[in-house]
């Protein structure tokens, strides 16, 4: 079979295979592919266990039909694709973007197309070569729905030089958000490690006994309206949805924040409609300083709250003076 093509993988549950996890069950089947990348294809709802999906920890019955869809590995090569970026700045370093919500930063699982790396290739060729194959530029990344500032490196010496910065924690990122509830300090520090939860493989979570990274969010509270709070937030570390993370460990989880908030308290007052707009999560990475990687002088930029939020905090301010 070309290697481009999908795969259709079915078969019977053995006796001697029950009780296995279906996932090392897969593993057994597709030699060919790493645990994460079968885990991957469950979480994606490619496997089937008597016709219905399954987790990847589910232990099988013996006489279970299991089927999974095997698509093409992705190219090793990004190719560009001419999607509209706002610049904000650009030399021949570095090039800062305001990204929109809704926009992937880099290839990953389920999307391969309309990403951020991919605009940056077409907008600026030289990235291509700089940091992974499939992540041409990328230094760091934003959440698929989070907007705001993100930088990029246009050639290997200024990506090593960001990296580092990041590494060192000197690269200073200030996001605003709006939060389910009314936050009581006025301000704090959430130092407390992320890992992989062990209960999704597409979730994090604050995890104990030395298994997640550390993980430093400092916040301060902005404005508290009736069922919301509007907090500014800086990073010193960056890890996966580590600011969706912590504030859902404080019971106070983002707008808009389907992953993370589902066990939120009542919604604030405001149009149903204002928070379906979100296109995301409401949360705007506002603010963005760092070393420039050539000249080593230091560079700020700036981004206004999205307007997708603005509606969200105009709403709030209206209902509190109602």
């Amino acid at each position: 079979m070309a290697p481009s093509a999908s795969r259709h993988v079915a078969d019977t549950v053995a006796s001697a295979e029950a009780g296995l996890r279906l996932d090392r069950w897969l593993n057994a089947r597709l030699p060919d592919l790493s645990r994460t990348r079968v885990q991957a294809l469950v979480e994606a709802g490619l496997v089937r266990v008597a016709g219905a999906p399954a987790k990847a920890s589910r232990r099988l019955k013996a006489g279970e039909r299991v089927e999974a869809e095997v698509p093409p590995p992705p190219p090793e090569e990004l190719a560009p694709e001419a999607v509209e970026l706002r610049v904000i700045f650009e030399d021949d370093h570095v090039l800062v973007v305001d990204k929109p919500a809704g926009m992937v930063t880099h290839p990953g699982a389920g999307r391969d197309t309309g990403t951020l790396a991919a605009a940056a290739l077409a907008h600026a060729p030289a990235v291509a070569g700089v940091g992974g194959p499939r992540r041409p530029g990328i230094v760091h990344r934003l959440d698929k729905g989070t907007s705001g500032l993100i930088v990029l490196a246009k050639t290997q010496a200024a990506y090593e030089a960001l990296t580092a910065q990041l590494a060192r924690r000197t690269v200073s990122r200030r996001y605003l958000c709006l939060v389910y509830g009314r936050i009581r300090r006025d301000a704090g520090v959430i130092d407390a490690p992320i890992g992989r939860d062990p209960r999704s493989r597409v979730r994090m979570a604050v995890v104990t006994g030395g298994k997640g990274r550390r993980s430093v969010t400092r916040f301060q509270v902005l404005e508290r309206f009736a069922g919301a709070s509007y907090v500014e937030c800086r990073l010193e570390t960056g890890r996966t949805h580590q600011i969706r993370v912590h504030l859902a460990s404080l019971g106070h989880p983002l707008l808009g924040d389907e992953t993370y908030g589902r066990r939120r308290a009542a919604a604030p007052p405001v149009s149903p409609a204002l928070l379906e707009g979100l296109g995301g999560v409401a949360l705007h990475a506002a603010g963005l300083a760092f070393n420039h990687p050539a000249s080593g002088a230091p560079v700020s930029f700036e981004s206004p709250l999205h307007p997708r939020i603005a509606r969200l905090l105009d709403a709030l301010r209206e209902a509190g003076r109602r």
